[in-house]
């Protein structure tokens, strides 16, 4: 139950928080430290008010200290504000700074945290009134794709056609935009599962309500209910908040937005802190309109803009304003700083993607013999296929370096599962690569036929593939399971065959193929599907540069191998997306080029407004630096598994020539004056590329077929000629005698072909079985 309102009006009490604010409050010694426009933001306290802070203008000081100055004017106590925040780590922090300003009383705070933790809290203290208990499950992302399957599964949907997790994504983007099952659109809830998307919401939420558990998006969408069905909770908490807060405002999705607005209506004393130029998060519910109508939904607010930054210098900060200015949809605002110009942010041009590799390291290389710390360099792409040629290179140069927000491009789930298939194709006996893609994607093989495999293996001493060609033969699986394993070792032997014939990039696409493991993630529904499919290309396409299919695998196993010293100094490689919020001294930008940035699946899903999100993404970019700025293009680019020659970014011809330079690389001096239309007409780059890169790599390619050791296959492994022995050895069984099998009860053996037996079983009939799974009886 909600508690009572205290009546009586603040008064500072002694010795407590509020007299020491109230002693405060006439010096208010932190206001000093900020700037005119920062200060306006923190005084302006009554009223609605908008707080655009752009990039590295000083947003996190301006919230904590206008906490800290609420507490101080003795405004509020400190449970009667509302701060909300989007990460735990962003939560922590505010905290901790407030209590440096206002003192420890600050941990009194109760209301300072993220949507989601803020609205667990209200549900907890009125979960009757949404049909839950207080202490309701809050289900993670694996308990949530089990309970859908079990629903799809009651309804008699293919799980495979229609996974469970495209399902849980289908939902959660419905109750980003607050919509409960019988509000999603007629035409939305038709799209999934031949017209049961809707049905399948409903009945969803039915099991997690008898289950007494709710999952992330239902934290929103149930406090929305709750204040919409209750007003008397609703006008308790709009009394409850003197003053609201809100960070990355413009990171907010419908869900949010709507629960702020519920409260925020009551003393309309809100405060949002945002930049519209950083609302890069579309994709996954963000709308960057809550933003742009603020002064629509809060009538008669003040605007204040954060424009002096102290993070870049004045070129890369002309670099940026210019960029955005040319997005439609912000309200405006102009980056400068009042510290030197700097270095120029340079456009670079290279042939292709290894060539970009290649002179980045380099360049990074040089700057670390000049003092740079490599903690503060960073690398920042559109795609995250875009990483592999840096980390190769980055492991051939000996550069430490660590991809933030993700794992390593060899560590990723895809490419594991891809370099399993290849390791079981060159090497049959790999045992662990077999299991992991035995039932990858589903084919039916579970646990219980993986434990027949384990136990024969086991007692045989052999592989699991052998122990595989083994009981296909006999009667131990069941006829489908038999059947799919039988098919399945085909496949093997048809791929083991083509090593010596196919190029290695060819036969690992045939094998991803016909595998169905391509398939499997063209069906797949979720936002992270694509990447992958992009990560499996840039594999494919890796394996160009090697030998033979062994030499490529090796190479992997010794980067997988390479672990850096944790307090290593170490290059920073992530995408954008994953770079917000951070700062480096010196920035990479690479694949500035049309389809890749902007890339093509946003121009195509969302025209214009996807157009304007990659801008905005961008512009990101270009902030995170604060004295180097170095962009890259390539020419040709690896695209869908065929080179292309790209088009240099349009965001290039966006960029002021006055504040950029374009570097004399790769026959630069031919570019003439700066603009896109001389980045996409130039048809040399020196004498060194006489010959298009592709051809000069198939020939390499090809002489190292000839003569590497391709040419020269080695023998079978020993183990091989062990598995053969066994299989010929005689068993230890005779015709006629009695024996008994854990399956299929007691029988009589009627024949012997080496450790495979003919019984005739009692109940069960004439079976072959393996001698290993019987015992004399």
């Amino acid at each position: 139950m909600t508690r009572p309102l205290p009546t009586e009006e603040f008064t500072p009490r002694e010795g407590g928080i509020a007299a020491r604010a109230s002693a405060l409050a006439g010096r208010n010694p932190f206001l000093d430290a900020l700037n005119p426009e920062q200060r306006a933001a923190v005084e302006t306290i009554d009223g609605p008010l908008l707080v655009l802070a752009g990039a590295g203008t000083g947003k996190t000081r301006v919230l904590t200290t206008r906490i800290a100055h609420i507490l101080a004017s003795a405004k509020a106590r400190p449970w009667e504000i509302l701060a909300v925040t989007f990460t735990n780590k962003a939560a922590r922090e505010m905290r901790e700074r407030v209590e440096t300003l206002a003192g420890p009383g600050a941990e009194a705070l109760q209301w300072l945290g993220t949507f989601h933790a803020i609205s667990a809290k209200i549900l907890r203290r009125h979960a009757e009134l949404v049909g839950l208990k207080s202490n309701f499950t809050i289900l993670d992302t694996d308990d949530q794709i089990r309970l859908l399957k079990q629903v799809l599964q009651a309804e008699n949907v293919d799980d495979k056609r229609w996974p469970p997790r495209a399902l849980a994504h289908q939902i959660d983007a419905w109750k980003n935009r607050g919509l409960s099952p019988a509000q999603v659109p007629a035409g939305e809830a038709r799209s999934f599962a031949d017209g049961k998307g809707g049905k399948l919401y409903a009945l969803y939420q039915e099991r997690l309500k008898a289950l007494n558990a709710v999952d992330f998006g239902d934290l929103l969408l149930e406090a929305l209910r709750l204040f919409r069905e209750n007003a008397d909770v609703l006008d308790d908490y709009r009394q409850r908040f003197r003053y609201i807060l809100v960070d990355e405002y413009q990171d907010t999705n419908t869900a949010q937005y709507l629960w702020l607005r519920l409260i925020a209506q009551g003393r309309h004393n809100v405060c949002c802190v945002g930049d519209d130029d950083q609302s890069v998060y579309g994709w996954r519910g963000a709308e960057v309109e809550n933003i742009l109508r603020f002064e629509k939904d809060f009538p008669g607010a003040k605007i204040v803009r954060l424009e002096r930054n102290y993070r870049s210098t004045g070129h890369i900060l002309a670099a940026a304003s210019h960029l955005i200015a040319h997005n439609e949809g912000r309200l405006g605002k102009t980056l400068f700083t009042e510290g030197a110009d700097g270095d120029k942010p340079t456009v670079t041009g290279v042939w292709d993607s290894e060539e970009e590799a290649r002179a980045i390291g380099e360049d990074i290389e040089q700057l670390q013999r000049k003092g740079q710390d490599l903690d503060e360099v960073a690398i920042l792409v559109r795609a995250s296929f875009q990483m592999r040629e840096f980390e190769d290179r980055f492991i051939t140069l000996g550069l430490p370096y660590r991809v933030i927000g993700g794992p390593r491009f060899y560590e990723r789930l895809e490419i594991r599962d891809a370099l399993a298939y290849l390791r079981c194709v060159a090497q049959p006996f790999d045992d662990l690569a077999f299991e992991r893609i035995v039932n990858t994607p589903k084919r039916g093989l579970g646990d219980a036929t993986l434990q027949v495999l384990h136990d024969y293996s086991r007692q045989a001493s052999v592989p699991l593939t052998q122990a595989a060609r083994v009981l296909v033969e006999t009667e131990e699986l069941k006829p489908k399971p038999r059947a799919t394993l039988r098919n399945l070792m085909a496949d093997f032997d048809r791929w083991r065959g083509l090593i010596d014939t196919t190029p290695q990039n060819e036969l690992a696409e045939l094998v991803l193929d016909e595998s169905g493991y391509t398939q499997m993630w063209r069906d797949d529904k979720t936002p992270e599907a694509a990447g992958r499919l992009e990560n499996l290309k840039e594999l494919v396409r890796a394996m160009e540069e090697f030998p033979d299919l062994a030499g490529f695998l090796e190479h992997v196993s010794l980067v997988m191998e390479t672990d850096e010293a944790a307090d290593q100094r170490r290059v920073s490689i992530m995408t954008l997306h994953g770079a917000k919020g951070l700062e480096f001294e010196t920035v990479y930008l690479p694949g500035w080029e049309e389809g890749l940035f902007p890339h093509q699946r946003s121009l195509d899903d969302n025209g214009r407004a996807g157009l304007e999100e990659e801008r905005r993404l961008a512009y990101v970019g270009v902030t995170r630096a604060k004295r180097r700025l170095k962009i890259f293009f390539a020419t040709n680019r690896r695209i869908h598994g065929l080179w292309q020659s790209t088009i240099p970014s349009r965001f290039l011809d966006e960029l002021p020539a006055s504040d950029v330079e374009v570097t004399e690389a790769a026959g630069a001096s031919q570019y003439g004056s700066y603009g896109v239309s001389r980045f996409a007409n130039m048809d040399s780059y020196g004498s060194s590329y006489s010959t298009p890169g592709w051809k000069r790599a198939q020939a390499t390619r090809e002489s190292a077929r000839e003569s590497g050791p391709a040419a020269r296959r080695r023998a079978p492994l020993t183990i091989q000629g062990e598995v053969l022995a066994k299989s010929t050895s005689s068993s230890r069984f005779a015709v006629g005698v009695r024996v008994f099998h854990q399956k299929f009860g007691p029988g009589t053996v009627a024949a012997v072909d080496g450790n495979k037996l003919s019984v005739d079983f009692d109940k069960a009939g004439r079976k072959m079985v393996l001698e290993s799974f019987v015992e004399q009886g």
